[in-house]
Formats: structure tokens, C-alpha cells, sequence
């Protein structure tokens, strides 16, 4: 057997953070998750993979200094866009709002960008992607080169509908098989978890597989009290419910697959 030379950097995961429809909470949850992640010890990378409707700088209230567009083709290429998040304890990689060039970027552009995220997984341990919501290519081919797909939803029939079907393309265009739901904004857990449960008995009918629950986030009146004041959740409200949810969904992410599914079992 090979062995990994003793001081060869252990590549960090890509978890690309998707959903069928926006309005869902997708981009907040990818932030608070990479904050949450942050402060249990991990390097955490958050890319804002909304490549014509970047948004995230907006929820924290930043100016980034550079962004994805500006980067192609300057030196430090890509990666050269990263910049720290001081308040949240991450770096983020911005991308821009109303690009029209980056929401079509064509295979050798992506090609590019997935190539510079890789590399970067040798100086983190997790890489968030925040994905364009819906099922255009570009978020397709993102999703399916991530290590996790991270799929959130709402118990609303058109969320699980919607959600249903980044499952089925994701399984189509060759997307590895650790696909993990986040059940977003619901009243109680058991709400949760029956939709959930809708979800995951359409995956296994017609699909021929079942993704696993990740976590479920409760609806909170302090996830928008943090949008509104641009400031991270565990940062403004860490005693919320949300935040304790998405606190045991990072918990989970970052647990080894093998306990993973020791405790699903």
C-alpha cells in the first residue's frame, strides 16, 4: 500500500449547499453554518456560488475588496478573491451580483473554478459552496463535483417537489452518494421529519435511493432579525433556536460518515 507522505496536507471536503427553489433560507443557512463550523475549531472556506445573484456579501453587510469576476484572469488567479470574514470567523470567496457572464459560465470556466476550489481543499477543512437555486448547469456541475450534497427544504409540497428533483439530475450527471437534506424553516421537528419522510419515499420509489437527514432548523423570528441587522446568527442570537439547530447540524457534518450512520442506524 501507498503511504501519503508524512507531511502531505489532508485535502478538506466540498460541501455544495443547494436547493430546488430559492426562498427556502439556503444562503443564510450556508453562512451560519460556516460560521458554526468556524468556532468548533475547523478552516472554513465559503464560496458564494450564486455566480450571477451573489448575495452573501449583502447578508453580512461586506465590501469585498475583490471578487470572483475580477479574478479569472489575474494573477493568483481565483483563489486571489479570498478574503477573510473577521466577525464570522471564516474566509469567503465573493462572487458578484447581476454577472451575466459568470450565471453562463461555459464547461472550461467551470472546469477552471472547480479545479481552483480543489486546490484549496489542501488549506481547509471544509469548503462550503452556496449554490444558484433550481437545476441550471452551472449549479448542476458544482453540485455534482462536491464531496456532500447539502439539499435544503421547507415542508412545502413544491420545496419537496423541487427537491426531488436536484436529487434525481444530481444522480443523473454522476454526483457522489453522501446527498444529506437540511429540513429548513419548519414549526416542530416532527414537522420536519414528515416531510422528510415525504421526500426520502419518492427518492426510493422512483429513484432507487435514499438521501439521509442532516439536520432540521426550526423556523426562528431572530434568522430574520440577523438578515435585517446584516450580522451572523450565532454572532447577534446564539441562545435561538436556529442557532442550536444549525449548531447539532454542524455537529453532524463534521462527524465521521462511519458515526453517521452508527447513529442513523
Amino acid at each position: 500500500m501507498t503511504r501519503m507522505p508524512a507531511d502531505q496536507p489532508k485535502a478538506g471536503k466540498l460541501v455544495a449547499v443547494a436547493s430546488g427553489k430559492g426562498g427556502v433560507g439556503k444562503t443564510f443557512l450556508a453562512i451560519t453554518l460556516a460560521q458554526a463550523l468556524a468556532r468548533a475549531g475547523q478552516r472554513v472556506l465559503l464560496f458564494d456560488g450564486d455566480l450571477g445573484l451573489a448575495n452573501i456579501d449583502i447578508q453580512l453587510g461586506l465590501v469585498p475588496r475583490r471578487d470572483l469576476a475580477a479574478q479569472f484572469d489575474q494573477p493568483g488567479g481565483i483563489l486571489g478573491a479570498i478574503q477573510p470574514c473577521p466577525s464570522c470567523g471564516f474566509d469567503w470567496l465573493p462572487g458578484r451580483s447581476g454577472a451575466v457572464g459568470l450565471a453562463a459560465l461555459p464547461e472550461p470556466a467551470l472546469a477552471q473554478l472547480l479545479g481552483a476550489l480543489r486546490s484549496a481543499t489542501s488549506r481547509y477543512d471544509t469548503i462550503i459552496a452556496d449554490l444558484a437555486a433550481g437545476i441550471e448547469p452551472p449549479a448542476r456541475r458544482l453540485a455534482a463535483a462536491a464531496d456532500t450534497l447539502l439539499l435544503v427544504a421547507t415542508d412545502d409540497p413544491t420545496s419537496l417537489t423541487d427537491a426531488y428533483a436536484v436529487l434525481k439530475l444530481h444522480a443523473a450527471d454522476g454526483g457522489g452518494t453522501d446527498r444529506a437534506v437540511v429540513m429548513n424553516q419548519v414549526q416542530t421537528p416532527a414537522e420536519g421529519r414528515r416531510g422528510f419522510a415525504t421526500l426520502a419515499r419518492a427518492s426510493e420509489t422512483f429513484l432507487g435511493f435514499s438521501p439521509r437527514l442532516a439536520g432540521i432548523v426550526r423556523r426562528d423570528p431572530r434568522v430574520r432579525d440577523a438578515i435585517r441587522h446584516q450580522t451572523p446568527l450565532l454572532t447577534r442570537s446564539p441562545q435561538s433556536h436556529a442557532a442550536a439547530d444549525i449548531l447539532a447540524l454542524s455537529a453532524t457534518l463534521a462527524a465521521p460518515r462511519s458515526a453517521v450512520a452508527r447513529i442513523a442506524g
